[in-house]
């Protein structure tokens, strides 16, 4: 019998702290070679939205997740993110458990966002923003929350960005300017409009920029990457499919001016170079995460009533 978390599951299973903990480990882990993850591959069907198979082996489990990215779907009642995630046993390959990939992607998003703020943000900062109230931009707020910080919300929909601040302890802001003005930031949108124009960074200022995982997506100005010390999850995603692949194509970002965050992590790379720096990390969302969240929920699965199906 195979067990099933579904979205609840995942969230009793796994805490933010725990979340952070796993994810910023499985950035280490790649990073010194130990865990690893082909390319995720995009099977697309745009304007509409595209499917993504991505797999990651490590530390005695590998890991395939299947799921969709379809931004139109909310109006229409339907979730922009759907899937599963399969893991299995490295050695044996049996199916070890599946997991919704929507709670699972929510829980990793948020982890990284965090992660990079807290790694790359300046010492004193002290005002935060998430930009988008959605499953992740709600998962990154609670892990804010969490982890003692009260972040502003903002949402272009004003019933959800004030139901997500009371739900979680976090504060509505009073204009998207007021929340993209914060030192620490956030973004969580479908990437379907700039959010920071050409000049509208401000010195000092951290953004990790989680809305722009796929071709044709931005929240920041490509004018704007050239003036940023630049990170990302992975320089091979996020060169094709990321924030940063416009500055790519348009010349402005090439591999030798951007970090990985794991780098950072694990001391071979450096972070913010002055306190004046404005730092921009790019997330296209990795494998590895989904692998870190896996674990760390499959280790509770005897303590959670779970559904189980037999294959």
């Amino acid at each position: 019998m195979i067990p099933v978390f579904r979205a609840s599951d995942v969230e009793r299973a796994v805490s933010p702290h725990e979340a952070y903990d796993a994810v910023r480990a499985a950035f280490e882990a790649h990073a010194r070679g130990t865990w690893s993850m082909p390319s995720k591959t995009y099977v697309t069907n745009y304007p509409a939205g595209d499917f993504r198979a991505m797999p990651a082996i490590g530390d005695g489990h590998a890991v395939l997740k299947w799921v969709t990215s379809f931004p139109g779907n909310p109006p229409k009642g339907l979730p922009t993110v759907t899937g599963l995630v399969l893991l299995s046993d490295a050695e044996e390959g049996t199916l070890l458990a599946l997991f919704d990939a929507a709670a699972v992607t929510a829980l990793r998003t948020a982890a990284a966002g965090v992660l990079a703020a807290d790694t790359l943000c300046r010492s004193e900062a002290s005002s935060y923003a998430v930009i988008g109230a959605g499953i992740n931009g709600a998962e990154t707020a609670r892990m804010l929350v969490a982890h003692g910080v009260v972040p502003l919300i903002w949402d272009l929909d004003e019933g959800r960005r004030r139901f997500v601040a009371e739900r979680i302890g976090a504060q509505e802001a009073t204009s998207a300017a007021e929340a993209l003005a914060s030192e620490v930031v956030v973004t969580v949108t479908p990437g379907a409009a700039v959010l920071y124009p050409e000049g509208s960074l401000e010195p000092g200022q951290h953004v990790s920029l989680m809305g722009a995982d796929g071709p044709g997506k931005a929240e920041v100005a490509i004018a704007e990457l050239s003036r940023a010390h630049l990170f990302c999850d992975d320089w091979e995603q996020a060169s094709h499919g990321g924030e940063l692949a416009a500055g790519v194509a348009a010349g402005v970002v090439t591999q030798d001016t951007v970090t990985e965050l794991g780098a950072v992590l694990i001391g071979e790379a450096d972070g913010r170079r002055s306190a004046g720096d404005v730092t921009l990390f790019d997330s296209t969302g990795l494998a590895i995460q989904d692998l870190a969240i896996a674990k760390a929920a499959f280790t509770k699965a005897s303590a959670l009533e779970l559904q189980q199906i037999e294959l």
